[in-house]
């Protein structure tokens, strides 16, 4: 049994007043292993990115609290990194000193930060670019970046908020191999926000599957077929099939 990096309980988060007043989330419930891997799953407005704002502690729980490893969040902290949909790199800093950025921050000794860069640079295959600005690159190559930046810091939670939706199919697929890829190598926990089944299936150990507004679990899915998965294949298929059922019952 792994050791919960991320416990969600009872979450309601409420936006506005009187008649305004909407619910995004609904009491919510899930823990997340400390080197799990966890793919929120759902329609649009579901309630998906805000429950990630609050696991980075961007945003607070209307009712109910969520703690991380034993610490409740409050507020943003260096245990939990986010990666965006948007590269959100410095675009006047290279692909080395974007790495860095944090590091720097955090007090970290020029040699040190250059040899944790270096580390990164070669666990994302990007040897050679080190020197080349954002612009210089690859919608694949500055998310690999961004991917790079976060781990860096050493985060105990990986959060990724549609990481790889504005990328072609091509680089999508190549992006969700080498996410896999570095991530059996670090063995963070990560919560990946996602809209696509066979991108859940391919990546996670556990897929939440999430109701349309107010957001509520509407079942929690364990994943045990090994790695590297094919969502095409016969067992994969029938999970597919399943996550459909399930949004479609959630939506009549």
């Amino acid at each position: 049994m792994q050791s919960a990096a991320i416990s969600i309980d009872n979450v309601t988060k409420i936006y506005g007043y009187g008649q305004g007043q909407v619910t995004a989330l609904d009491r919510v419930s899930l823990q997340c292993g400390a080197e799990e891997f966890v793919c929120l799953l759902g329609p649009s407005g579901c309630g998906k990115t805000t429950l990630l704002n609050m696991l980075a502690g961007f945003e607070h729980p209307s009712h109910g609290e969520i703690t991380a490893f034993g610490e409740t969040v409050t507020e943003p902290g260096a245990d939990r990194t986010i990666v965006f949909q948007e590269y959100a790199l410095f675009p006047w800093l290279t692909v080395a000193q974007n790495i860095e950025y944090g590091l720097r921050r955090k007090g970290m000794a020029r040699s040190e930060c250059a040899s944790t860069s270096k580390h990164y640079v070669e666990l994302i295959d990007l040897r050679g670019f080190e020197t080349k600005y954002p612009r210089q690159l690859s919608g694949g190559m500055r998310q690999r970046v961004a991917l790079a930046r976060a781990l860096a810091v050493k985060p105990k939670v990986l959060l990724m908020d549609e990481p790889f939706a504005a990328l072609d199919s091509f680089t999508r697929e190549r992006m969700q191999n080498e996410l896999i890829r570095v991530w059996q190598s670090e063995r963070t926990a990560v919560f990946f926000v996602t809209h696509s089944i066979a991108e859940a299936i391919k990546l996670a150990d556990k897929i939440v599957v999430m109701s349309p507004r107010p957001g509520r679990i509407s079942e929690v899915i364990e994943m045990s077929a090994a790695r590297p998965r094919d969502p095409e294949a016969d067992e994969n298929v029938k999970v597919s099939r399943h996550i459909k059922h399930i949004l479609h019952l959630a939506e009549s």
